[in-house]
């Protein structure tokens, strides 16, 4: 039931969504005395015809406001087929607004399908950094491969970005990051690393400062800069373990929460590459989408946060009880359930992909006195949507589904079942996680032997706990995962190296040594 306070807390955060400019006109660029493009440029959400270009004005980052005057502000465009801009496809302009921090998004229509672009923007006489992005094959097209990078869990404090350093060299097509790309602690809470500026994050512009933050990372920067990527965001770019509307942390009501998650929504927004069908309605953001690879692979992208009910047990690790198993727990609700399952009926593609967000493996710790017990906050906390969907797979034969899973900061491999803590049911998908970009520090190659974990777990396959990537290879015949790991991050010169690789065979669910 929504109170009084609640609609008035709604209505406060509606407040701060901005018009996207539309009957604004701009004032006359102003003077920079610095580099207005501090933060450097994007790219996301591609489909075989258009492709979202950002950027942000922020001469000062740093600083509420970036340093830039509170007036909307004209900013050009060009996409080119050469990095010269000799080729010229498209140019024109975009308002920069304050309602929207400055940031621009833009989104160029008719381009050539499965074609590289380079792209720039100018204000006044400064110019950007320039970017590469590229659109998608054509609807149904038969495509031979398709490379992709799989990126989560990057804490400012923990660690350096190395990993984008390599990504980077490994070009791939597109980058799909799957959450927590910040932290909202205050400063000195997760390390020393590297500092973040202030206390817990809570306003529009505390959110707007911690982000830019983390795209001073120059690694970070770069990757933005090479390829489109196309996200979706876990807790911590709101609040840790938040539920829907439900706050982990105590003493926090319902109407603070949807306050806070507003402010998050709008930033995230800003900061990301995304297309305007996301922009946030106060507390409440369309992110869940599809992406199509021609007739190779249909990514149906998952949003476990928003529409999720509270964990179940206290949200820790336990058993298995009726708490984990109630019919009622969802982390997907019902709207998102039932467009994942429309969509996997029409998919024609070979693969279809989930990149989402929390460990879709049932997969058990052991405790002191022998009995495993699971995450609350991961599908072991939600059993029977899980189920639902694990026999949607084996019941409609979606073709060859793959998980894409992040959060943990562990590289691990699951096959997956019906009920995974029975290994003689069929397997009916093939779950992927990806560790850390720096979360957690540089971290250990392995915590114990891989029997260690198949004896409570039979679906494990593989697991590494340095910090790193996947670099996924697709094609008709084979999906390829890349273990990739940095062996330091907590200071300059980590080495990225192939720790492993593990395959999934066209009509054979599961992950095989590479």
């Amino acid at each position: 039931m929504t109170t009084r306070r609640l609609f008035l807390a709604y209505t406060a955060s509606l407040a701060a969504i901005p018009s996207l400019g539309r009957g604004q006109s701009a004032s006359s660029s102003p003077k920079f005395q610095a580099n207005p493009f501090s933060l450097g440029v994007a790219s996301g959400d591609p489909d075989h015809h258009s492709v979202v270009l950002w950027t942000k004005l922020a001469p000062e980052p740093l600083i509420p406001g970036g340093g830039v005057p509170p007036q909307a502000i004209e900013v050009t465009w060009e996409i080119s087929l050469d990095d010269q801009f000799k080729k010229i496809l498209q140019k024109g302009t975009a308002l920069a607004t304050p309602q929207l921090g400055h940031s621009v998004h833009v989104t160029p229509e008719g381009l050539p399908a499965d074609s590289w672009f380079f792209y720039r923007f100018q204000v006044a006489d400064h110019t950007s950094a320039v970017g590469r992005t590229r659109t998608m094959p054509a609807e149904g097209a038969k495509v031979d491969s398709l490379k992709i990078a799989v990126a989560s869990c990057q804490n400012f404090e923990q660690g350096l970005f190395t990993a984008y350093a390599q990504m980077k060299v490994d070009a791939p097509d597109l980058v799909f990051h799957l959450g927590d790309y910040i932290y909202e602690y205050a400063s000195g809470r997760n390390g020393k690393i590297r500092a973040h500026l202030g206390p817990e994050i809570l306003s529009l512009h505390d959110y707007r400062i911690r982000y830019a933050q983390y795209r001073s990372d120059p690694h970070l920067a770069a990757m933005h800069a090479a390829c489109p990527w196309l996200v979706t965001w876990d807790d911590h770019e709101v609040d840790n373990n938040y539920a829907d509307a439900v706050s982990e942390q105590k003493g926090v009501s319902v109407t603070e929460l949807l306050i806070r998650r507003a402010n998050a929504y709008q930033v995230y927004y800003e900061m990301m590459p995304l297309r305007e069908s996301s922009l946030p309605y106060g507390p409440r953001m369309d992110l869940y989408r599809r992406a199509s690879f021609g007739n190779l692979a249909e990514f149906h992208i998952l949003d476990t946060r928003q529409y999720r009910t509270d964990q179940p047990n206290g949200d820790g690790r336990d058993p298995l009880n009726d708490a984990a198993r109630n019919p009622k727990n969802t982390l997907l609700g019902e709207t998102q359930r039932n467009w994942l399952f429309n969509g996997l009926l029409k998919s024609h593609a070979t693969w279809n992909i989930l990149p989402q967000q929390v460990m879709m493996g049932t997969q058990g710790h052991l405790s002191k006195n022998g009995d495993p017990k699971y995450s609350m906050d991961s599908w072991s906390g939600y059993l029977a949507e899980r189920e639902c969907l694990m026999r949607f797979f084996a019941d409609r034969k979606v073709l060859n589904p793959i998980v894409l899973t992040g959060d943990v900061h562990v590289h691990w491999a699951h096959d997956l079942r019906i009920d995974d803590l029975k290994p003689e049911g069929p397997v009916v998908a093939t779950e992927y996680v990806t560790t850390s970009i720096s979360s957690g520090g540089n971290g250990v190659d392995a915590w114990g032997s891989i029997d260690q974990f198949k004896a409570a777990n039979p679906g494990v396959k593989y697991h590494n706990a340095r910090r790193g990537y996947l670099l996924c290879t697709i094609t008709p015949e084979v999906y390829r995962t890349d273990y990739m790991t940095v062996d330091q991050v907590t200071k300059e010169g980590g080495i990225t190296t192939k720790a492993a690789t593990l395959v999934t065979e066209n009509g054979y669910p599961g992950a095989l040594a590479g």
